[in-house]
This record gives structure tokens, sequence and C-alpha cells, in this order.
């Protein structure tokens, strides 16, 4: 954004060095990038007028004049051109001047006669490319004036770098207000009025908007009896200054207040709007419009279109329309101001490839409020430089007004946030030299309302920022964050997690890490009961619902796996399965129910192929035994693995991990031959999947003391016949239940079938050891206590003595 200096200061007062006003701007957050000055390349060229020539005595070409520089007497120059008369005004290079093309001006006698400068053309100034004789100024300079000033190159130009979130500073008055708030300067804005004389501007033009949401605000005014022409000097000048070629009179005046305001405007010749009406709609899919840029254009169903009755005469927010441009034969204009939804117009240029200084202001966020100043500011202008005169009102189409945004900020916080204390009446001079307007006080607190055009100021923080940018990052204090004596202690899940890694990772698995969100037919083949949570705007269908279990993943990777003929394939995963919560998103309840847990396949060779050893398929007890690994590292005991039935696992092999108070932590086992034949995979697949919530729980992770045994130890060996179908966990349950706290252990270490051994019937065979932490035990006690086992064995699960 290009912003003149010396318009700035019809706004404000600016301080003497222009550097220390860029300097204080970058501090406040505009970052200004460059600083142009157009009249340093011409030091030293001042203003002359010619107020005699003659011919050069000793050349046809060349003429011998005397100028006037404002001075009590004339400077004789020697001049080569030809198109200028006495009595004009003309650029004269000093002696030791040195030109843009750095030819250096000396005093040097021409074919004999003394020749005091230079008098230029444009060209030599570095103005243009154009090379036509001498520059012949303004009957208005004066002889003497400095040419920059002549020109109005006079002028510093700020490139400010000004950053999406703050559409209110690309515009002067927006940073005269940030220079007012900086410098403490007062702040000046223009007051339009402009002079409103002949008929009605409700009579002559009716506006319409068809969809508000898109088009909030629509403004329009009249100016009749305009005519035409170039601008003045000082308008042209400013507005090339801010890099815009200068039109017309009523073109110029419209980027004029653009560039002032920071409200795009709009003129028509009201003469080429067919019904004088105005019409904000939505375009019909294939309407053509020809721009000002002098193409034709398609238009989408989802632009915004401003028309007459007919046809489309601009795309909104935009650029205008040729068939109602402003021309030389134009006698009454229509001015539009209108406020367009950011998103919309950024759409629109996007698609049509637009980027014009309209665009870039709406696509960040226009101010509302600014739609009537500026159009009386701009009809005002157009009235005094046309000759026109402007009808009475303007119409104003603002259908759903909204209240200004309020924000409270509460003074105790300035301190806590930025880390200085800032005086409650500086943080109040700030805001409200900013814009923002005092509405409510309370204890401690007070309610701004905030301008609109300030879009990005939503919330306290925002208010904070502000007072800090203003006060001055560098008045605050340099120092360390003020931290706790002592970090809080790790939670004990994260270590159980770790361990949890480790042992699975022990166990020959590799970790892997996939999307929470699945495809809906990777669950439906699990056959589970749980509807998933499905997403709102999923990248596609095959992540379009949240996983409820860790399985899905797990089985593509092994079928991507399978794809290139891995051989074995043994994998595990920690991660969140997601289920539906019916009260969810009500207050800070989160939307769904979130489950942490851990799940690991196997399949494949167990070794690999080797010529060693013969290959070996890994089976129930490889997954099986990295569960064990898991509940090993983390000291988990009394778990149980309990034969049962689900829908994702095969009958003949799953069991249900229980722990010791028979709360289930989930499944192992060989997956269902309808899940693998579905999904494509090779049969013998094994699996696991634990709710490591609980078994986090019951981890036991800081190691216990348990002094060496004082007394020694009785052995005792039971053989027990049971039916066949009894698992050797129920068997040592009883034992140790029944031996109380004189059993110290019991091993299984024999299990055996056939002769003569009845058929339905085995034989199991444990070491069972007695001890007593108190003293040492009798035959008597060791045998009784045997006795007892046997008897209960017997009886509960209908075992033998074996004899």
């Amino acid at each position: 954004m290009k912003i003149s200096v010396k318009w700035l200061g019809d706004y404000v007062a600016l301080p003497a060095s222009v550097d220390e006003l860029a300097r204080k701007l970058t501090a406040a957050g505009l970052e200004i990038e460059g600083l142009d000055r157009p009249g340093e390349a011409l030091r030293g060229v001042v203003v002359a007028q010619i107020k005699e020539s003659v011919q050069h005595p000793n050349a046809d070409k060349l003429s011998v004049t005397k100028v006037d520089l404002g001075g009590p007497s004339l400077l004789q120059v020697v001049c080569g051109a030809k198109n200028y008369k006495v009595g004009d005004k003309v650029p004269l290079a000093t002696v030791g001047t040195k030109l843009p093309n750095g030819v250096e001006i000396k005093q040097a006698a021409l074919r004999g006669v003394d020749s005091s400068g230079m008098l230029c053309s444009a060209k030599e100034l570095g103005l243009t490319e154009d090379s036509s004789g001498l520059l012949i100024l303004s009957p208005d300079a004066k002889p003497g004036m400095p040419i920059a000033e002549a020109l109005g190159l006079d002028d510093v130009v700020l490139e400010v770098n000004v950053t999406p979130n703050r559409p209110d500073a690309l515009s002067h008055l927006g940073v005269a207000r940030e220079v007012g708030v900086v410098t403490g300067a007062t702040f000046k804005p223009p007051e339009p009025k402009p002079a409103e004389k002949g008929g009605s501007t409700a009579e002559a033009i009716k506006v319409r908007i068809e969809d508000p949401a898109r088009c909030p605000r629509y403004a329009a005014r009249i100016v009749e009896n305009v005519t035409i022409k170039p601008s003045p000097q000082w308008m042209q000048d400013r507005l090339k200054a801010c890099g815009v070629r200068a039109i017309n009179n009523v073109v110029d005046v419209t980027n004029y207040v653009n560039l002032e305001y920071g409200q795009p405007l709009h003129a028509f010749d009201l003469e080429k709007l067919a019904g004088r009406e105005i019409v904000v709609r939505c375009a019909k899919q294939g309407e053509k419009i020809n721009t000002l840029d002098g193409k034709e254009r398609t238009l989408d169903a989802d632009d915004l279109a401003i028309c007459d009755r007919d046809r489309p005469q601009a795309i909104a927010g935009v650029m205008g329309g040729a068939d109602s441009e402003v021309t030389e034969g134009t006698k009454t204009i229509v001015l539009e101001s209108a406020n367009f939804q950011p998103s919309s117009v950024r759409r629109t240029s996007k698609r049509h490839a637009l980027h014009t200084e309209a665009s870039h202001r709406f696509e960040r966020g226009a101010d509302i409020d600014a739609v009537a100043p500026a159009i009386d500011r701009a009809a005002q202008l157009i009235a005094e430089l046309s000759g026109g005169t402007v009808a009475s009102g303007r119409v104003d189409v603002y259908p759903s007004a909204k209240p200004a945004r309020r924000v409270s900020l509460r003074y105790g916080r300035v301190e806590t946030f930025l880390g200085t204390a800032v005086p409650e009446a500086e943080c109040r001079r700030i805001l409200g030299a900013i814009g923002f307007k005092a509405v409510e006080e309370g204890a401690g607190q007070t309610t701004f309302e905030v301008p609109r055009a300030r879009v990005d100021v939503e919330r306290e923080e925002d208010l904070l920022e502000e007072i800090a940018r203003v006060y001055g990052y560098d008045n605050i204090p340099a120092r360390l964050p003020r931290g706790v004596a002592e970090l809080a202690p790790e939670p004990a899940s994260a270590e159980a997690e770790r361990r949890l890694r480790q042992a699975l990772s022990g166990a020959g698995l590799n970790e892997v890490v996939n999307y929470s969100f699945v495809a809906p037919k990777s669950l439906e083949v699990l056959g589970g009961k749980d509807a998933p949570v499905a997403l709102i705007n999923p990248l596609s269908v095959e992540q379009s619902v949240m996983r409820t279990s860790l399985l899905p993943g797990l089985l593509e990777n092994l079928s991507r796996s399978v794809r290139h003929q891995v051989e074995r394939v043994a994998i595990y995963e920690t991660g969140r399965a997601y289920f539906r919560d019916p009260e969810g998103g009500q207050g800070r309840r989160p939307a769904t129910r979130e489950v942490p847990r851990a799940g690991g396949l196997v399949w494949g060779l167990r070794s690999g192929r080797t010529w060693t050893q013969k290959d070996a398929q890994m089976d129930f007890y490889d997954a099986k035994g990295a569960v064990e690994a898991v509940l090993h590292a983390l000291h988990v005991d009394g778990v149980r693995f309990t034969p049962a039935e689900a829908p994702a696992w095969h009958p003949r092999a799953c069991a249900q991990v229980q722990l010791a108070d028979g709360s289930a932590l989930g499944y192992v086992g060989e997956l269902h031959p309808r899940i693998t034949k579905a999904l494509g995979l090779p049969q013998g697949v094994f699996a696991f999947e634990l709710d490591t919530e609980p078994l986090y729980a019951a981890a036991r992770l800081v190691p216990e003391y348990h002094s060496l045994p004082r007394f020694p130890a009785v052995l005792r060996d039971l053989a027990v016949v049971v039916p066949v179908e009894l698992r050797n966990d129920e068997v040592r349950r009883v034992i140790l239940e029944v031996g109380g706290a004189l059993v110290e252990d019991a091993l299984i270490f024999d299990v055996y079938t056939g002769k003569p051994i009845p058929e339905g019937k085995k034989n199991l065979a444990y070491a069972i050891r007695y001890r007593s932490p108190e003293r040492t035990l009798t035959d008597a006690e060791v045998g009784e206590a045997h006795q007892r086992i046997i008897s209960e064995v017997n009886q509960r699960l209908g075992g033998a003595l074996r004899s």
C-alpha cells in the first residue's frame, strides 16, 4: 500500500522527520518497507522563466537565453531546443546539479558563449522516455521554486506492508489515525457535506438487493450536469504518487476516495442503465459482461452482479462493466458505494483471475460504516471538479443493520498479559485514540464498542494487543518468564504406555501409526454393534467415519504388506477408538467418547524363511505371548484368558482377557475367516485389542521389596485327573484358594492324556510350594493342607487323585 506523506498531512500533524514517522508506524505494527522520495533526484533543478532569447552568434541550432530565477539578476543559458517562447517557465538545472541520467552540470562556454546551467526536457529529468523539447511548466509556477515542488514531486511515499487482518489501514485516513495514535496528534478526518440541488436521488434511481447476505448495504447518489475533463494537477499528482493512473475527473475522484477512505466506489452513466434501476443479485449461469479491462467474461451462478433491469453492469466488488462506463459524453452519473461479503468477492476474484484495488479491500473486510461518508465525499468532489450538481438525498439500502461488536477489558489482566503495568488512564487513551468507544463501566473493567473497520478485534486479548503495540514493545521489560519451583510429575499412564511399547517391541512387533478416519465398510466387516461417528466434511469415502477399533488400520497395513510379498507381519498400534455419546457436544462435554486402546497383529512365518530351520507359521500363542509380555512388563497379576466368542474372532481360537476382578480388557485370537475373505487377506491372522485405561490402572509401576524367606519351604506334588475341557487356571485357582496363607505357589509341570487315563479325562501335575512367613511348617500341617486341597479339587471340579 502506497501512502503519500503530503496527503497524510491533510488529516493529522506529522513529525518533522519522515524517518521518525516510519519508525513509529513500524513499531506500532504497520511495517514501512520503503521510503520513496521522487523529488530527491531533482535536487538543484528549479523553475526558470525565459525573459530573452536570441540566436547564438556562432551556431545556427543554438539560442542564448536569459532566465529569471526570482533573484535580482538574470542568468545566461545556452539552449538547443526550439519549442519555447519568451515568457515560458521551464526547468533549469543549476551548476553543480547531477541529473537522473548521470550528467553533472558545470559552468561552460558553448561555442564561445558562457552558459550557467542547462534548460531541461522531461526525459532529461527522468520523467518520461519522450524527448520533444523543453518541459513547459504551468504558468502558476514561481521562478526559483524547486522543480520537485512545481511538479508535485516534493513528497515522500511510504510503502506500507498492511497485513491481511488490518484492512482499516488500506487507506490514508486509516494510516492517519494510526499516526495520531502513535504521535498524540489530533486526527482530523474530512466532513463531507455536498451541496444538494435539483431533484431527488430516490426518484431518479431505484435500488434493490436480492441477496442481503452477500451485499448487506448499497448506497447510491446522483450527480447531474457533469463535464468530463482531466482532473486538476494536485489530484493527478496524488494518484500518481500512489501508483494510480489519472483518467478523468469522475473516475479519478472514485479512485481518490478509495485511497482516502478505503471504500471502493464506482460510477455509472445513468442514461446507460436500463429502467434506471440497480439490482444486486446473483448472476445467471452463462450471463455475459464486458468489463472495463476490455474483456468479455462469462459469469457463474455464484458470482454476485450489479445489474440494471436487463443485464449485469458490474461484477460486485471486483470490476465495473464497459457498457455503462463514464465517457466524455456522460452528463449524469450514478455513484455506487456498497459493502460486500469478503468470501463472495474472494471466490469471484479467483474465478475470473481479477485482482483489483476494490477486490483487495473487500476480500479483507471493508468498513460498512464508511459507505455513506465515502459516497458523500465523492459526490462533493465530483461536483466541484466537474461543475455538476448533486441531487438531494441518497439511496441507502441497509436491510439488517447489526449492532457494533462489544468487547470488555479487565484492567487487572493488562500486567499479567503484557508483563508490565500500564496505567488504566493510558489504556483508555490508547483505545479511545484508535476509535474504541467506552460504552459501559464495571468494577475494574470497561466494555468498548469496536469500530466496524476493525474486523480483527473480537476478544479481550485483541484489546490487550492493541494496548501493547501502541504503548510500545520497547517499553515492555525483557525478563524471563515466571516458572514453578518444580515440574509436575509425569502421569503414571505415560510410563505405563512407554513400558507397553517396549514390551511389544521386545516381543518382535513393529509400531505403526494409522489415521483415526476409516471407511464404513472396514468397520461393518468386523461385525461391531456400535454405529461409528460420521465426519461432516470427510477427505474421502475411505476416511469418512471415526474408527471404533484399531483393527481396520492394522488389517490395511497387513493387506499392503501382503501385496508387496512380505512373508512376515508383526505390528502393533496405540491409539483411540471413538464412540457416539448421546450427550456429547453439550456444554464442555466432548462430542464423542474416546477409548484409549492398544492393538496388535501377527501373520506369516515366525522366524522368516531360513535354510537352518523349518518354516513355522505364527499362531494363537504368538499373539497371546505378546499380550503376556505387556502384562509382565506392567506387573499386572491374576489375569485370565477365558475362551469366548465375539463377532470378529474365530470360535476355535478366541480368548477374552480378564483382570483379576473379572473386568474385561479385550480379546486375543484368530480373526474370523469371514473377515479375511471379505478383505482379500490370507488365513491365519492372529490379533489382539486391549482397553489400556483399566490396564494402566492395574499396573504396578513401582517395584515392591520382598525380603528373602526366613523359613524353609515344603514341596509336594499333586497329580489330579480332571475332565479334559477343564482349564489349568481353574484348578490352580482352587489350589491357591484352599491352601490359603500356607501355599506360596502352585506351578503346573505336566499335562497327560492317554492310557491309562480314561477317555475324556486328562492328568494335570502340579508342584505346590508350602511356606509360612512366621515359622517352620510341620509335616502334619502340610499334610492336612494338602489333603484339604485334594478333597476340594475332587469335589468342586470333578477330579480324582491319580493313583
